[in-house]
């Protein structure tokens, strides 16, 4: 995700109110619903179907969870996926209409680590997986930054994040920070938000979004339709980004490589002409060795907790650290939650707004 690797600890640094962490903590847990998944890195539901969870493991697999309990593969693709560092198979999202066309989309780095984004179609419960349509591949140059998220907006368009093509895991210096500028180049795929409308023929991707380093996890709040973005930082920074959903369809740059957050990291790149700059909504520093990747969440909108209904959970991968923000007369508030959830990857959402969280450790929890 960063590289997901160790850097930072939680020194809270924000230019807006933070919130205790005991308030938080008293409302909310995680509670440990599965384990034994094997380098779990994304969990969701099909539309109109709380009742399984598909689990997305790194290796190549998709896995069943009903009542708890491993149900068996969805999707294996392990031939086709190559894994290491940050390469896997990276997500899924079911088609709005999934119950009546059973289409489904999957991110993952395939041999040689290109990204690719494809189609399958599914029957008697499982993929298909002579079905595969590839809807786009992507170059990508080193094992790191390789993005991966999937979701579907309001209107029905497939949403990808890519990340800026990563580094060489030896090098230093300016060589960390998108050498290649591919964040902020119209020319390039890397370090974009890029949508499509799946089930149009002939339907191309859109840019959306440059100027981001490494968007591990993003989401649309099912209510409002805006999206939040987590961002993995390179030297100081893990950042939050906000966009409405009067705006999502509006260019816009997110500022890496020339800043980190709100801070300028290379004052040589300059940004993406023609896009509204959009700084962080909140941000925090991962110097001191503790925490190390943000991983963006979903604003909750289920019915089991209604204290935390309007509250945007986000964590650390390194740390496990689990925070909830809300925008208050658009200004952050952010609590922390006195828990941690080790070696965090993901949070997911179910059909009916539910929340829940996996881990690399293999372990599933729901809020509680």
């Amino acid at each position: 995700m960063r590289h997901l690797a160790g850097l930072a600890a939680v020194a809270l640094v924000s230019v807006l109110p933070v919130g205790t962490a005991s308030e938080a903590a008293r409302a909310y847990s995680f509670d440990r619903i599965a384990s034994g998944l094997t380098g779990a890195v994304s969990v969701t539901s099909a539309p109109d179907d709380a009742t399984t969870l598909y689990v997305t493991e790194q290796d190549g697999v998709i896995e069943l969870v009903r009542d708890g309990s491993d149900a068996g593969p969805f999707l294996d693709i392990r031939d086709r996926v190559e894994v290491g560092d940050e390469r896997g198979l990276l997500s899924v999202a079911f088609d709005p209409a999934y119950a009546q066309n059973h289409l489904f989309y999957v991110d993952y780095t395939g041999r040689g680590g290109d990204i690719h984004v494809v189609e399958y179609g599914s029957a008697g419960g499982v993929a298909v997986p002579s079905s595969a349509r590839e809807l786009l591949s992507i170059p990508h140059p080193w094992p790191n930054h390789n993005g991966g998220q999937l979701q579907f907006d309001r209107a029905g368009y497939l949403w990808v994040g890519t990340g800026d093509g990563g580094t060489d895991p030896a090098a230093s210096g300016p060589s960390l920070g998108d050498p290649d500028n591919h964040a902020e180049s119209r020319g390039s795929q890397l370090g974009k938000l890029l949508r499509i409308d799946p089930t149009r023929p002939g339907a191309a991707w859109q840019t959306v979004g440059v100027g981001l380093r490494n968007p591990w996890r993003f989401s649309f709040d099912r209510r409002t339709g805006d999206l939040w973005i987590g961002d993995v930082g390179a030297a100081s920074y893990e950042e939050i980004d906000f966009r409405p959903a009067a705006r999502v369809t509006k260019l816009a740059t997110y500022g890496w490589s020339r800043f980190e957050g709100r801070v300028v990291y290379n004052p040589k790149v300059h940004l993406l002409s023609g896009a509204q700059v959009v700084a962080p909504i909140w941000e925090y520093s991962h110097s001191g060795g503790v925490s190390c990747a943000v991983v963006g969440g979903y604003v909750y909108r289920g019915a089991k907790v209604p204290s935390a209904r309007g509250r945007y959970f986000f964590g650390d991968y390194c740390s496990g650290a689990v925070w909830t923000l809300q925008r208050v007369k658009n200004r952050a508030v952010v609590k922390k939650l006195l828990l941690r959830l080790p070696t965090l990857s993901a949070f997911g959402e179910d059909a009916k707004g539910e929340l829940y969280a996996v881990t690399t450790n293999g372990d599933l929890y729901a809020l509680r």
